[in-house]
């Protein structure tokens, strides 16, 4: 093929791309080599003579088998741990989400009317200072005390 290197220049200029992922067609070469403007690659370009090859990615086939592997509790074990308890999982961040979804629960109850404003609130300040491991415990707690039990 002769030297094209001009035309190949300014059809990865118009296109946007590299230029080694251009394809010029070798059969075409003689027309190729006749455009000497933009505007000649151009219609080279829409003509179908100049293709730019697809991009080349990283497949991510790998990474989604592992990932649904880990859903079900695989590849976790210790020898793939790297940092602490506390590291992996913050206290804080356990305890946001804890206190998030006990005070969910609370006003579920107070909605429902399971529970009055005045017990809705005591309840709510208890949660905080941390008294209820979880909401299972929560509504136990809340049923003990509907029974009789405070």
């Amino acid at each position: 093929m002769s030297d094209l290197y001009n035309q190949r220049r300014m059809a990865a200029s118009i296109i946007g791309c590299g230029l080694n992922r251009l394809w010029l067609d070798p059969e075409q070469a003689t027309e190729i080599k006749g455009a000497i403007t933009r505007a000649a690659v151009k219609e080279l370009i829409s003509d179908g003579v100049i293709k730019a090859h697809q991009k080349k990615g990283v497949s991510r086939g790998r990474a989604r088998e592992k990932i649904a592997k880990r859903s079900y509790g695989h590849c976790k074990g210790p020898g793939r741990r790297r940092g602490a308890k506390g590291a992996r999982n913050p206290r804080k961040t356990v305890w946001v989400h804890k206190i998030r979804a006990i005070r969910r629960t609370l006003r579920e109850l107070r909605e429902a009317e399971t529970i009055d404003r005045h017990t809705y609130r005591l309840l709510y300040r208890r949660s905080a200072g941390g008294q209820f491991r979880s909401i299972s415990h929560l509504k136990a707690h809340v049923e003990g005390a509907a029974s009789g039990r405070a």
